[in-house]
């Protein structure tokens, strides 16, 4: 088998904002979350992963413990490792991702086959419940993290294992007669092989990948021939249909995102990647309609989709309630996943844009500042008395857990952010993208020239960057930056020398093209205000309401700063906003404060309800970046603020 290295690079990041929490996914995230695959963790519920593993490898005995696709978490933990081991070595941290290989090996099947739950719980009915069980999920799960340790390290024992397992899925499903006709019910494989391809050239992979895609939502209906062959008569409990699984339609037909947030968005991703690969452009076609559909009528302004918590689903076009806003963090995660893909397809700032504020707000919410405590769930208003009194959204919390029955969300974001490097440029022949602005340095071939590039910026506090571009020699070809759609006004400069930018802009990218030479500098200068942004008047939620953003940030009020009864707060059209960086509030951040107005509450004594109209007086109101949230004393939030006139 020969193994590529297409179009990858390691990048070292070296700016204050992504170096913090790189260095709290290696210092603390990755430890605390093998702690709790071992069952090692003090008030959390019992992972028994990497148990399950041991027992089906015979070097325990017992029974399978989990959710179904608990095999996932240790796929994303070693996924999460070797992004880790690209940027902070660590002899450790590795001799333990080898000795998790190495089981995983010794628990694999003769044949390829490795999970646990069918190995250990279920040993003759493997294939049998594609609907429900994510054993292809896991599967994908397992190949993905088997590339990147692969691509950190250099090892292939892990990617030797994972194509033996990719071999055997292709002798299971297929056109072929004699195979099986169908898909997993949770997307992630799919995507996963065309990594699997991409490294390894072997088409087998790709055009599996094309199998599943292609077959889904295709009549009969698989998921009704396998119900039918388990004896299965009780209605899906998503209104007895196969929208949550995207697997109503046949993907080239779907134009409205529908179902289970996560798997869309990991199935758009596929989509998107396969397009690019196969120049398909009806798949294209789709991935257009599909991503308009998104961010345009059911995408939150932190980034987060998925706004029901019935399915973790998307409900209907502009439902975008604040409160019991479900907005997994997995599912921001996967909107990245399928913007960076999109990039492939077009350089269009509109992709990196989304792709830039689902990283700085909806997926790094998921988290606290020293990685111990996580959401599941990422909402854009909390009242705490609410969340614990409501039954009916009982996903919703005022404060991050520690670990979760389902814990998909920890890892996933752990495997992000060890991978953030990877976001931030693509290229095409003598063309290198720049999608996003961070301090790092690192290495790109372009058409066989050898280019060393950095960043120095203090991005998101505010939008100065420099970028050092050296050839190994004077080399033409072309690079261009993306102007974020937020920014009103930008000034960029080549070696010192302003260039009028606008005649060379395209989809919000600047072509700067010429012979580079070593030490060659771009200075582009990001213009950041502070803006009052407005929803939409269909989103029924927000209307009379305003958000505060800067840059690539939103901004949220919270009681820890501004007392309770948040809703009291009237915000004025052209308040006087001001921001100012504060080093010793939430490990750092840029501060909005203004003046507001508040509603006297104490004036309307006992009454429910009164004629008389509302008296104000005036406050002052701070307000700190969303995804820094809920680091302090558990109290009140919201993102979107009622105006006064």
């Amino acid at each position: 088998m020969t193994i590529q290295q297409k179009g990858y690079q390691k990048v070292k990041i070296t700016d204050r904002f992504w170096s913090k929490r790189l260095e709290v996914i290696h210092d603390h995230v990755i430890p605390y979350q093998w702690a709790a695959l071992n069952d090692r963790l003090e008030d959390a519920e019992p992972s028994h992963a990497i148990e399950n593993f041991r027992i089906a490898a015979g070097e325990a005995e017992g029974e399978y413990h989990g959710m179904v696709f608990q095999d996932s978490d240790v796929a994303k933990w070693l996924e999460a490792a070797a992004y880790s081991l690209e940027h902070h070595p660590n002899p450790e941290l590795e001799k333990t991702a080898d000795e998790v290989i190495a089981l995983l090996q010794k628990a694999q099947g003769e044949d390829g086959y490795l999970n646990t739950y069918y190995m250990l719980k279920e040993p003759n009915q493997r294939w049998t419940n594609l609907r429900d069980n994510h054993e292809l999920y896991c599967a994908g799960h397992l190949i993905e993290a088997a590339v990147a340790y692969y691509q950190a390290t250099g090892k292939r024992a892990f990617l030797d294992l994972m194509s033996k397992y990719a071999d055997y899925i292709d002798t299971v499903f297929g056109p072929e007669e004699g195979k099986l006709k169908g898909y997993d019910g949770h997307q992630e494989i799919e995507l996963a092989l065309l990594k699997l391809y991409d490294v390894t050239g072997n088409d087998k992979y790709l055009n599996l990948s094309r199998y599943f895609i292609d077959e889904r939502g295709k009549q009969p209906h698989f998921f009704d021939i396998e119900k039918k062959k388990r004896q299965e008569s009780s209605p899906f409990f998503f209104h007895d249909g196969y929208a949550y699984h995207q697997a109503h339609l046949p993907v080239r037909d779907q134009k409205e995102a529908v179902g289970h947030a996560v798997r869309a968005v990991y199935m758009y991703t596929a989509m998107a990647d396969l397009a690019a690969k196969t120049n398909d452009e009806t798949l294209k076609k789709a991935c257009e309609a599909l991503w308009e559909n998104v961010t345009q009528k059911q995408m939150y302004l932190t980034g987060g989709i998925g706004s029901m918590a019935f399915g973790e689903a998307f409900s209907f076009q502009y439902d975008l309630p604040n409160d019991v806003s479900y907005t997994e963090t997995c599912a921001s995660i996967g909107l990245v996943f399928w913007a960076k893909q999109m990039l492939e397809l077009a350089a269009d700032h509109k992709y990196a844009d989304v792709m830039e504020k689902a990283l700085y707000n909806g997926t790094i919410s998921g988290m606290d500042l020293d990685g111990k405590k996580f959401f599941y769930v990422n909402p854009l208003e909390v009242q705490p008395e609410a969340c614990e009194k409501r039954n009916d959204q009982k996903h919703v919390k005022a404060v991050r857990q520690t670990w979760f029955g389902c814990a998909c969300c920890p890892p996933n974001l752990a495997r992000l952010i060890s991978s953030i490097g990877h976001y931030i440029y693509s290229q095409k022949e003598r063309e290198l993208f720049v999608h996003l602005y961070m301090g790092h340095e690192t290495n790109v071939q372009l058409a066989g020239c050898r280019v060393q590039l950095a960043q120095e910026t203090n991005y998101p506090w505010d939008g100065d960057v420099t970028m050092t571009v050296s050839p190994e020699k004077a080399y033409e070809f072309t690079v261009a930056l993306r102007i974020p759609g937020w920014s009103r006004h930008a000034v960029l400069k080549v070696n010192g020398e302003v260039v009028d930018h606008f005649p060379i802009m395209k989809n919000g990218y600047v072509y700067i093209t010429r012979t580079w030479e070593d030490q060659d500098k771009i200075e582009l200068s990001i213009q950041m205000t502070i803006e009052q942004i407005k929803a939409n008047p269909l989103v029924r939620h927000n209307v009379g309401k305003a958000a505060l953003q800067r840059g690539p940030l939103v901004y949220c009020l919270e009681e820890a700063d501004n007392g309770g009864q948040l809703q009291n707060i009237l915000l004025p059209r052209k308040a006087e906003l001001k921001a100012e960086y504060d080093e010793d509030l939430l490990e750092g951040v840029v501060v909005i404060s203004g003046k507001a107005e508040r509603i006297d509450e104490k004036d309307w004594g006992g009454s429910l309800y009164r004629t008389a109209e509302i008296q104000t007086s005036p406050a002052d109101i701070k307000a700190v970046p969303y995804y820094a949230w809920c680091n302090r004393e558990p109290g009140e939030m919201r993102v979107w603020i009622n105006q006064s006139r």
